[in-house]
């Protein structure tokens, strides 16, 4: 790593923040546009279609960009200033009261008790993703599957760290080709190795190909491991410098790309790219306090509430389609009230669950009893190092 590093590693990442919360809309639209569980409001076909349709690809996008952004933050931040054992004690803070308090809510509303321990256990560990029956790995609060990666990646990031920091900054652009030739050979082993499985509903694969290509967390980990090269490159000052409305209009394309092709390459395979030069972009234009929309007051406050909204949102939707509307549909007005008031109400149960259950826990815990001082440098051991809070 150059000496000059050591003044990116200590930058705030604002527009990144902002930049969460549109990921996590992505995933609420997505959510609420899916027909084969009813919580898509619209009576209307064609506009129930059409916003299904739109919106097919959006959850694949937001979950991978949050798979990227974890390995890019953790190693931009990263520092000799902690132990192993802290590390994990703040990134298992960060993420298990809020899964936990989601767990409870999603069990008393949705008659939890007639849930075999068999299926809320491995939810409540966060172990749910390893199963390939849907009816382990998609149960309760759904959303929560992706923190099954996340708990992985993070036990893996302290000895995952020196290796990529070793890398020599020539071979960076040819380990991050690397990650994406693995996402690449991992949906082709399940596009024609998949064992027989049923359909998977909603979807042009078997339930097999679905959680092997996409919820089995191991499969995941090249995300996150880019993401951590990302962040060498733009240390190192070796990523080209693309302003951010390119890279969003490139996020389009690939969008767009992703429904076009056939299913398993559309889950990530098309949108990394421009996942990646839109986290390297907006990191670019922070470290070098260029004005963005993204790190405003208002759009920094939504990115702190975005992990709330993101456990809340299908929550929401589900007591709202299945419970207070018994799956009717509406007319197109009054759907697009219908998911406007979804999207208000997941936004302040993000906010509940920011404030109350997520601030008060890493205040109390999440901080070392003793002091740590920063680095002139940021290398690590495997033994030290920390992460952003």
């Amino acid at each position: 790593m150059p000496s000059s590093s050591a003044s990116f590693i200590r930058a705030k990442l604002p527009s990144l923040t902002g930049l969460r919360f549109i990921a996590a809309a992505l995933v609420f639209f997505f959510h609420s546009s899916l027909i084969f569980i009813s919580m898509n409001p619209f009576a209307d076909r064609g506009v129930a279609d059409g916003y299904r349709w739109l919106f097919s690809k959006a959850g694949w996008m937001g979950v991978s960009f949050f798979f990227v952004l974890s390995g890019f933050v953790l190693t931009w931040s990263a520092r000799p200033g902690d132990t192993v054992t802290g590390f994990w004690r703040r990134r298992l803070l960060k993420i298990f009261p809020n899964h936990v308090a989601t767990w409870a809510l999603a069990m008393l509303l949705f008659a939890g008790a007639a849930t075999p321990v068999r299926v809320w256990l491995p939810n409540l560990l966060l172990v749910h993703s390893w199963f390939p029956d849907p009816a382990v790995h998609l149960s309760l609060n759904a959303p929560a599957w992706s923190l099954c990666s996340e708990l992985l990646f993070y036990l893996l990031f302290p000895f995952l760290l020196r290796p990529v920091l070793r890398i020599k900054e020539g071979a960076l652009w040819l380990w991050a080709a690397a990650m994406v030739a693995g996402m690449l050979a991992v949906q082709l082993i399940t596009d024609f190795l998949a064992p027989a499985s049923p359909p998977a509903p909603g979807t042009d694969v078997t339930v097999w190909q679905f959680w092997f290509g996409y919820n089995f967390p191991p499969v995941r980990m090249f995300e996150f491991v880019l993401g951590m090269i990302l962040a060498r490159l733009v240390l190192a000052g070796a990523f080209p410098r693309v302003g951010i409305v390119p890279a969003a209009v490139l996020c389009l394309a690939g969008y767009a790309a992703s429904m076009a092709v056939p299913f398993l390459y559309g889950l990530n395979l098309t949108t990394i790219a421009p996942i990646a030069l839109l986290i390297c972009a907006t990191a670019h234009a922070d470290t070098h306090g260029t004005p963005t929309v993204l790190r405003g007051r208002a759009m920094r406050w939504l990115g702190e509430v975005s992990f709330g909204f993101y456990l809340a949102q299908q929550l929401v939707l589900s007591f709202v389609r299945t419970t207070l509307m018994d799956n009717r549909t509406v007319s197109t007005p009054a759907g697009i009230g219908l998911v406007a008031v979804e999207f208000a109400g997941s936004l302040a149960l993000g906010w509940l669950l920011l404030v109350c259950v997520e601030r008060p826990v890493m205040r109390r815990w999440a901080r070392s009893r003793r002091g740590t001082t920063e680095p002139a440098e940021p290398s690590a051991t495997p033994q030290r190092l920390t992460a952003a809070s």
